[in-house]
């Protein structure tokens, strides 16, 4: 079932035979660096290149001797899941100057490299485009000193460099996430979620301090993931008066009897004339609050006139103004530290393997490079470009051009700022808009985390846009049931870290209750709906849609948001819930893997869920390093896995000591987890022993990710939006009627962009005796994950190739990432 493409380009024309490619990692250390590491030294082996470790980043790289090694494919093994980097990485005085490049340059010469692919941020990618930009001049200089032949000067003529942009604070222009900043939205959430349980009890204000110097991205980012009261960043230093009015939400909040306040403060906050903006500071002026606040400050925070706002201020205003007792909790380096998440693994191996093949179809007029994210695309671009546009954030807010500065940050920063702004600061009624629509939400399949965060955003902005919220327990069950009620603001204040569904859901479908749902929607009055699901959910809007001819009550716009662990909705390519499960995959298969450590060979057989969809089996093989994964796309018999066998087989004699194979559930009927343990049990006899294990709904449990949380948020936020539109355009003769296709849409993420779909014009793309979409765009990861296992195959590189602009690199509607 995999899809066709007569477009498709295959990388075996790109041989990297007599090429000599190096990688380094430069400046701070970010989670991930050594997924990416593990692929650019596999992808160039396996496309017959001499690969290089340069150790201690550019420092190595001037110093030479052992620093410069060459990489086998046993050296990069274990190494996926460990945080930093374990080739090193310094920060180099020496190479800023020419002396220390032409010591560079003479290093790379004696090993004939002429490729180097870059990891680090800004800094490292500049310095790395300098060095290329001298190199002719840089070996003309070495053959006058007599240290290389003058052969070497056309042997070696271009140095070719592609940069991937390792930093946490995803300060790059250019890229949706930077390697290394979901994993550190990780870390910071993790301490949120584990403050709130233990500060539930006492009548607190919590001050968090998370980095990011120069850029709030970790600031704003994890404010919309754990619904912070208030956060501070420095691209948007607060207005004059900004204590006061701080201090009245968080009165306002505890006066509602809410339990949890939260503030961020980024590092080097300040305020707008640059008086620092303390964690400290605000713990001094705080009074009469909910039971607990918690404030997070971004690292670099500025007030209008570029005056630090920092934790310890921010602490001194609280507890001057409010009199409360206040902590503060700085967070550090523990950002940087830890397992990269599986986000993390996945958008480095690809940039890794991405960056190999940039640099075999480089030419010496080729500029220097950039792999990147946009939306779920790998994409290339200029390195200056995006080198520029960085500094023209710096520059902007240097000279106090904040709304400017956000503008350049992006289009997901801009509006991740916009949907903070949206969900964490009420209105008062008195400048409400008063809509009198009733709109209705529910969530409908099994749940999945990331769930809560998408109602909380939707009855949030739904009561912004003067709209009354309902919300339905479990489902259509409960909506025939008459399970509904008006929830308020408050009433969702903390849903956004609670895993599961708090409204409740169940698989029933609409049709057999027709009758029953239309009389509540009549009865209630129900003007719009918005459903949070997965397939089940698609189904049920196929159904009403139907229904609309017999039933002028469901004539009312609804939209559907997909959440499901499966990630098997047709019309998007991302469900909430999906990385969430993914994380648990990962992180159990490390474990599992860890457990045989210093004990004899083993293979482990691991179980997923998905349904008949493989995408949690690819993608998560991918993120723990699977040898193999089995799905229900990609046909399998006897002869494959007795040559996966075999190859594992192979490998265990050699050079590893563990194996990972991953089987989706419902991959086939006959070679089921128990059959596969069995064949790798008996075949792989006298070199390994075999574990099995079934994941089973483990994977739908637990805290929703930060990427969860945030996509849940914002792609619900459009939804509503989306419903305030439909209601005014179908307001007729004082009645909703809406009976067009456009009316009943899903809203998913296609490649780059967030796109509202109708769903009747998804039934062609959709496979419903399987429950998965016709075409999906992950299987083009498959050939990527057995590359890395040492398979041959083919790699679909039709979506690489051309450099795009940074000025045009997303299109219109984009917040693509809207993840993060």
């Amino acid at each position: 079932m995999a899809q066709p493409d007569s477009k498709k380009i295959f990388f075996e024309n790109l041989s990297g035979a007599g090429k000599a490619i190096a990688v380094l990692t430069s400046g701070g250390d970010a989670q991930g660096m050594n997924a990416a590491v593990r692929a650019v030294v596999r992808m160039g082996l396996y496309v017959g290149a001499k690969v290089y470790f340069i150790h201690e980043g550019y420092q190595g790289m001037v110093d030479g001797g052992e620093n410069i090694k060459e990489a086998t494919w046993e050296s990069v093994s274990s190494m996926l899941q460990v945080g930093g980097t374990v080739i090193g990485s310094a920060r180099c005085k020496e190479f800023r100057s020419h002396e220390g490049r032409l010591k560079a340059a003479h290093n790379l010469v004696r090993h004939g490299i002429t490729n180097l692919c870059v990891i680090g941020g800004d800094g490292s990618l500049t310095g790395a485009n300098l060095f290329r930009e001298e190199w002719s001049g840089l070996l003309s200089e070495l053959v006058e000193q007599g240290l290389i032949e003058a052969d070497a000067i056309q042997k070696y003529s271009a140095l070719h460099i592609v940069g991937m942009v390792g930093s946490i604070d995803n300060d790059f222009c250019g890229t949706d996430m930077t390697i290394g900043t979901d994993s550190a939205l990780h870390r910071i959430i993790e301490v949120v979620d584990a403050i709130m349980t233990t500060a539930q009890s006492h009548q607190r204000t919590f001050v968090l301090e998370v980095m990011g110097r120069h850029c709030g991205y970790l600031a704003l980012v994890s404010a919309l993931a754990c619904g912070a009261d208030w956060v501070l960043i420095p691209e948007m230093p607060p207005e004059d008066g900004w204590e006061e009015k701080m201090c009245q939400k968080l009165s306002a909040t505890r006066s509602r009897g809410t339990r949890l306040n939260i503030i961020i403060v980024a590092e080097g906050a300040i305020d707008r004339h640059g008086k620092p903006i303390t964690s400290s500071f605000v713990k001094d002026n705080r009074a009469g609050m909910k039971r607990l606040n918690i404030i997070i400050v971004a690292e670099g925070a500025i007030d209008r006139n570029n005056k630090p706002i920092t934790t310890d201020f921010i602490k001194d205003l609280v507890v001057k103004q409010l009199g409360f007792d206040t902590r503060v909790t700085i967070l550090g380096h523990v950002q940087r530290g830890g397992t990269p998440s599986a986000f993390d693994r996945i958008l480095a191996s690809r940039m890794g393997v991405e960056a190999v093949l940039a640099l075999l179809e480089t030419t010496a007029n080729t500029p220097a490079c950039v792999v990147s994210l946009c939306g779920n695309q790998s994409v290339r671009l200029p390195l200056m470009e995006c080198v520029e546009m960085t500094q023209e954030v710096q520059k902007a807010m240097d000279q106090k051009r904040f709304e400017e500065a956000v503008k350049l940050r992006g289009r997901s920063f801009e509006n991740n700022l916009k949907t903070y702004k949206l969900l964490a600061h009420r209105k008062p009624e008195s400048e409400l808009p008063t809509s009198n629509f009733n709109v209705a939400v529910l969530n409908v399949g099994a749940p999945a985390a990331g769930m809560n965060a998408a109602v909380r955003s939707a009855v949030r902005v739904g009561i912004s846009e003067g709209h009354k919220m309902f919300a339905v327990n479990d489902g259509f069950e409960g909506l025939y049931k008459g399970q509904i009620k008006e929830i308020k603001w408050a009433d969702v204040g903390g849903w956004t870290g609670q895993g599961g569904s708090l409204l409740g859901t169940k698989r029933t479908l609409p049709a057999k209750h027709a009758e029953k749902i239309a009389d509540q929607i009549r009865q209630h009055n129900i003007n719009a709906l918005l459903v949070i699901g997965g397939f089940e959910a698609f189904l049920s809007l196929l159904e009403l849609l139907t229904a609309r001819g017999k039933y002028e009550e469901f004539c009312v716009p609804m939209v559907m948001v997909p959440a499901t662990v499966s990630n098997n909705v047709p019309g998007s390519d991302l469900s909430i819930g999906a990385d969430t499960a993914l994380n648990a995959i990962t992180t159990t298969c490390d474990r599992i893997k860890q457990s045989a450590s210093g004990t004899k060979r083993r293979v482990f057989i691991i179980e997923t869920m998905g349904g008949y969809c493989g995408y949690l089996a690819s993608v998560g093989g991918l993120a723990a390093g699977a040898d193999a994964a089995y799905i229900y796309e990609e046909q399998f018999d006897i002869r494959d896995l007795q040559a996966n066998v075999e190859h594992l087989t192979e490998k265990m004699k050699t050079s590893i000591q563990r194996g990972l194979v991953l089987r989706n559930e419902n991959s086939n009927e006959n070679y089921t987890t128990d059959f596969i343990y069995q064949l790798y049990s008996e075949e792989g006899r006298g070199v390994f022993d075999c574990r099995k294990n079934v994941l089973g709904h483990m994977q739908q449990g637990g805290a929703p990710s930060p990427f969860d949380r945030n996509f849940g948020t914002k792609i619900s936020a459009k939804a509503m939006q989306w419903i305030s539109k439909k209601l005014v355009e179908t307001f007729r003769q004082g009645r909703v009627f809406a009976n067009s296709e456009d009316t009943c849409c899903l809203l998913g993420m296609r490649r780059r962009a967030l796109v509202f779909q109708p769903v009747v014009q998804l039934k062609e793309e959709s496979d419903f005796v399987h429950r998965i979409p016709r075409e999906q765009w992950w299987l083009k990861l498959r050939p990527l994950m057995k590359i890395l296992a040492k398979y041959k195959t083919s790699y679909d590189v039709s979506d690489s190739g051309q450099l795009e602009h940074v000025v045009h690199n997303r299109p219109k509607e984009s917040d693509a990432s809207v993840a993060m």
